[in-house]
């Protein structure tokens, strides 16, 4: 492990050149330079000297010198072959990280860290936040913590109260407590993005908010009721579950739930009562041969 806990700036532009490499629009490719966003990152994290932490993305590895200097390992997935050269060479210091060529997406968390106490930081691409997402919280073993580098807008609705909430942010806060921990301008990147982004840390719940035998069914549930935002939730559902809309309408009177409410107006303990009343009905209808 190298020593300085603050590592010197690296210089993306010059490091590019020496390998004759440009970066890959299609990737979503736009590398944190900003000294002070990279170290912000690693302080919503929350970084200490026993953690594992999880990378996603190292690029040229600006923010993994710093994760590094911190932690007792970093894991570092890497899908652009093109960059594993002048990625090992910057952490060439760093004896306490691992670079994983491949995509995120592909990979089993349970094959990249050996603890269920690890750490995910990360700068990624825009395009994949919502499978970032979907893939972390769906791993086993999670992460006690996860915190990204993503769009603000993305950002915004992700951390959104109950009322307001879109699916991405009902998937999200089913598992955690999201909170922004900083915005990031367009110009801390090389390239430049075209809009800003923002550091989102989520703090895992000790369980899911929705029982996890009943995660399924919450998000079929979820899905279709945001399938289309401007339908009232009996209509949506209908659509989405393919239900009769006697059968939808009484689901959601059991679940003391107005069939003309929208999705996103619902609370937590409206999407349990939902789930709960799902459930029971499909039961029901399992047991007596029922179609629904």
């Amino acid at each position: 492990m190298a020593d300085s806990v603050n590592p010197p700036p690296l210089r993306i532009t010059e490091l590019l050149r020496a390998y004759g490499l440009r970066p890959d629009k299609r990737l979503g490719q736009n590398f944190l330079a900003d000294e002070t966003a990279l170290r912000r990152i690693v302080e919503a994290a929350g970084v200490e000297s026993g953690d594992t932490v999880l990378e996603i993305g190292p690029g040229l590895g600006s923010l993994t010198r710093h994760l590094a200097a911190r932690a007792a390992r970093v894991v570092a997935v890497e899908m652009d072959t093109r960059l594993l050269p002048p990625l090992k060479s910057v952490l060439a210091a760093y004896e306490n990280v691992r670079i994983v060529p491949g995509d995120i997406l592909q990979i089993p968390v349970s094959s990249l860290v050996e603890t269920e106490d690890y750490l995910v930081a990360a700068n990624i691409p825009y395009y994949i936040t919502s499978a970032v997402f979907r893939h972390l919280l769906g791993a086993h073993p999670r992460p006690r913590r996860i915190v990204l580098t993503i769009q603000r807008e993305v950002a915004e609705r992700v951390c959104a109260p109950p009322g307001k909430m879109s699916l991405l942010a009902l998937s999200v806060q089913v598992y955690g407590e999201p909170q922004m921990a900083g915005r990031i301008p367009a110009g801390a990147f090389y390239p430049a993005p075209k809009v800003d982004s923002a550091v989102v840390r989520v703090e895992m719940l000790p369980q899911p908010r929705i029982p996890a035998v009943q995660l399924p069914l919450f998000f079929r549930l979820a899905k279709a009721g945001f399938s289309q935002k401007r339908k009232t939730l009996r209509n949506a559902l209908s659509g989405g579950m393919h239900w009769p809309k006697e059968t939808t309408r009484a689901c959601l009177e059991a679940a003391a739930i107005d069939p003309s409410t929208r999705a996103q107006a619902l609370d937590w303990d409206a999407w349990g009562r939902l789930v709960r009343a799902a459930g029971e009905m499909l039961t029901r209808a399992a047991d007596s041969d029922i179609p629904i």
